[in-house]
Order: structure tokens, then sequence, then C-alpha cells
């Protein structure tokens, strides 16, 4: 004989759930604190180095200057803004600036009218703020890299 299977009737009721204990929501709190202050410093830290990078007075001032004519909203300013950053990570800390001279801004714009310079064009500049050398068009990090040491040893 089969054996008979016993029919559970459903109560409705919702299991207990286990209370939320305050450390564990104030630790929540600390975790989601910690990183909205870890993106805030990154923030900062970005706004300064794109302040920086576009502080076109820092020309002259006694470092070697890279001047990018640069207009964010070309596929190939950004293209060869890459490039540019690429080829320079080999010349941290050696009194080489990078600057961009966004030419949708006022002081942009007559920064690149100053020298003439269109958009995809690199300026090289001494460090008393005097052009020595023009890049204009695409180039690949490596070609740029072999530039910028050029420059470096006109110093």
């Amino acid at each position: 004989m089969p054996k008979s299977k016993k029919r559970v009737k459903a109560t409705g009721a919702q299991p207990k759930s286990t209370p939320v204990s305050r450390r564990y929501v104030l630790g929540g709190g600390a975790v989601a604190s910690a990183v909205a202050l870890g993106g805030g410093v990154w923030g900062l830290s970005s706004f300064r180095t794109y302040a920086a990078e576009h502080d076109l007075s820092r020309v002259g001032n006694g470092d070697l200057a890279i001047v990018q004519i640069h207009d964010p909203q070309c596929p190939t300013c950004t293209a060869l803004q890459k490039q540019t950053r690429r080829a320079l990570r080999d010349f941290d800390d050696c009194g080489l600036s990078y600057l961009v001279a966004d030419i949708n801004t006022d002081e942009g714009a007559a920064f690149a009218r100053r020298f003439n310079a269109p958009n995809v064009t690199l300026l090289l500049f001494d460090g008393q703020g005097a052009l020595q050398r023009r890049v204009q068009g695409m180039q690949q990090a490596s070609a740029l890299a072999e530039v910028f040491a050029a420059h470096k040893a006109t110093a």
C-alpha cells in the first residue's frame, strides 16, 4: 500500500526576519561615507589636474612646456591627447609640463591665435616661453616620445 502524503496547510505566515542591528547599519553607513569621501577626493584631484593642465600662464615659468591646441569635441584631438599622455609617462617629474589650450575657451582660443596654431597641434616651448617646435597632426606615442626627448635634451 502506498504511504499517504500529509498535506501541509499554508498558513500565510511570513518567516521571521533577523532584526538588523544598529552596528550593522552604522557600519554600512561608514562604508558608504568612506566610498563617498574617496570619490570626493578623487574628484578634487581630477579637478586640480584639469585646472593645472589648462593654466597657460605656466608657459615660460622655467620649465619646458608642451601645449596641445585642443578641441575636446574633436576625435583626432582626443586621440592626440591620449598619445601625448602615453608618451609623457616616461618623463614624469623632469621639468616638462603638459598643458592644454582648449579652443572652446577664450584663453585657449587666444593662445591658439597668438601662435597661429590650429587644433591637433603640439607647441613645444623652452623655459622662458619661446616657441621651439611645432608638431602638427596625429602622432603615435613612440614618435612623440622621441620628439619630447630631443626637446628635453635642448634645455
